[in-house]
């Protein structure tokens, strides 16, 4: 399944490839053409500490690359806290997730801490809180679909507060999340204007036309400058339109995956809501 010729058509369009290489690889070839990328160590949902110690080592070993590289300076890395062993226990996950922000301080680049399903998002925001002390740069990821996400917006706009928000990807009850499109995107540009009503830095993650447009208007109404807010869009996604949000001066930054987990990476995404495998398909047969 994983050498069938149509999954690895995916695998490359989406994926950066195995190795800290192949990540290097293609974040160059981003940075070449104008765009910031945040790299993500594909793995999650770690149940042994031996695996969540192995996922540190693969980001310290890619942070130092991308010093040597040269590309710290437009390259962050994104970690999964399920993937440092955030279900065995949120301390184990935190000193983890400080050896990264160590390293990428280091290396002189921060780190984003993505969102996971709802029933983690009060332990990683406890995180966030105890990597900011040190590290106020650590990014996080809010998820528009959650009813609970435009309080969270307020309470992390502050100053030099760096927030991704997304839709979201994840299969959510009712009872916690929005589940009807229309919905989601009130959602999201309800967070967007307070964001951009915050003193922090907002980095919108979509690919929604509609959003996009919402967001540039946005940006525009509150006189904020193309430095203080970035696009943010999958590695493979809409290529055509990453390149004219770049040649309109905006920055973008792309999400690249990459490491050995990437079938379950592909699968997860596929599985977790319907809606995905259309989305994958539709990037696969246009790249517009």
């Amino acid at each position: 399944m994983t050498a069938a010729p149509p999954t690895r058509a995916v695998v490359n369009r989406f994926v950066a490839g195995e190795t800290t290489a192949d990540a290097l690889r293609v974040a160059t070839e981003l940075v070449r053409a104008g765009r910031r990328v945040s790299l993500d160590h594909l793995g999650e949902d770690v149940t042994e500490a031996g695996e969540a110690a192995l996922t540190v080592e693969a980001y310290t070993e890619v942070l130092a690359a991308l010093a040597d590289a040269g590309l710290a300076g437009r390259v962050e890395v994104s970690v999964k806290l399920s993937a440092l062993g955030q279900t065995l226990d949120e301390d184990l996950a935190a000193e983890h997730a400080m050896t990264i922000c160590a390293a990428a301080e280091t290396a002189g680049t921060t780190v984003t801490l993505d969102a996971e399903n709802h029933t983690t998002t009060d332990s990683a925001l406890r995180v966030l809180a105890r990597l900011r002390t040190r590290w106020p740069s650590v990014g996080a990821v809010l998820q528009a679909y959650l009813r609970r996400t435009e309080d969270d917006c307020r309470a992390l706009a502050g100053p030099g507060s760096r927030v991704r928000l997304c839709k979201g990807a994840y299969a959510e009850p009712g009872s916690v999340a929005f589940t009807d499109a229309a919905q989601v995107r009130a959602s999201f540009a309800r967070c967007t204007d307070v964001l951009l009503g915050g003193a922090g830095y907002p980095m919108f993650a979509t690919h929604d036309p509609a959003l996009i447009a919402l967001v540039t208007d946005r940006i525009r109404a509150t006189g904020r400058g193309r430095d203080d807010v970035e696009f943010q869009m999958l590695h493979g996604v809409r290529p055509d339109e990453q390149r004219r949000l770049v040649d309109a001066g905006h920055t973008v930054r792309i999400y690249v995956p990459y490491g050995t987990q990437w079938y379950g990476y592909l699968m997860r995404r596929l599985a977790e809501r319907p809606a995905n495998a259309a989305f994958f398909l539709r990037a696969l047969i246009g790249r517009r």
